[in-house]
């Protein structure tokens, strides 16, 4: 009997680890994306500077997730959904965690004094995605509440088209004012990389629809 129940106990959902690992990342996107928005609040740069290295901090905490859920990939029989809906899920998390990292990185690289009205509203825009994915990602463990989970993944795509357009009208003023090449570039990557980190909340969010539809 005892050597049937270690087997039974090999095929016991190990599966619940990836449920903390995607918490533990959600939560730390969260972070994250908080703190980009005290980085672009404030003008204090040493303030400025903190924030920057606080983000890196974080944004290596998210590898460091990122690689133990791969790890558990590799080494688990059973997972809670399809292997390749996991891989993309955390590949994806992992993008919004290096795009939020990347522009924090740019502002400061490039010293950028003025952080404009457009630079702060896609760094709220963020946040809000961020903010959603949380909530949908927290639910993934008992799927007793969809319409939790859809209604995130709706309000992710309205935030990605609000982004589209103040990307593009962001980038619409710049070169009608910007006549400094040096500072027209450095701007654009800034936005680029804020628009992309929008662009990669909803990749996410449309992962999640895919691994509630196929278990529902």
């Amino acid at each position: 009997m005892g050597g049937f129940n270690s087997f039974v106990k090999l095929f016991m959902p190990k599966d619940r680890v990836f449920y903390s690992l995607f918490e533990d990342v959600a939560s730390n996107l969260v972070e994250m994306s908080q703190v980009l928005n005290e980085l672009v609040a404030t003008t204090d740069l040493a303030v400025r500077k903190d924030k920057v290295h606080l983000i890196e901090r974080l944004e290596h905490k998210n590898d460091d997730y990122t690689h133990r859920i791969f790890v558990e990939l590799g080494q688990n029989f059973i997972t809670p959904f399809d292997r390749e809906d996991i891989h993309y899920l955390a590949a994806t998390l992992d993008d919004v965690a290096d795009y939020i990292h990347g522009s924090a990185k740019r502002m400061d690289i490039y010293k950028v004094h003025n952080i404009n009205d457009s630079i702060r509203k896609l760094a709220e825009l963020i946040h809000l995605g961020v903010l959603e994915l949380h909530k949908a990602i927290h639910e993934l463990r008992t799927m007793s509440n969809m319409r939790i989970i859809t209604d995130a993944c709706v309000k992710i795509n309205s935030l990605e088209n609000h982004a589209d357009d103040i990307y593009d009208m962001a980038i619409a003023e710049l070169f009608e004012t910007e006549q400094n090449a040096a500072e027209l570039i450095k701007m654009r990557e800034i936005y680029q990389a804020l628009e992309i980190a929008t662009d990669k909340c909803e990749d996410c969010a449309n992962v999640i629809e895919t691994i509630i539809i196929k278990y529902s």
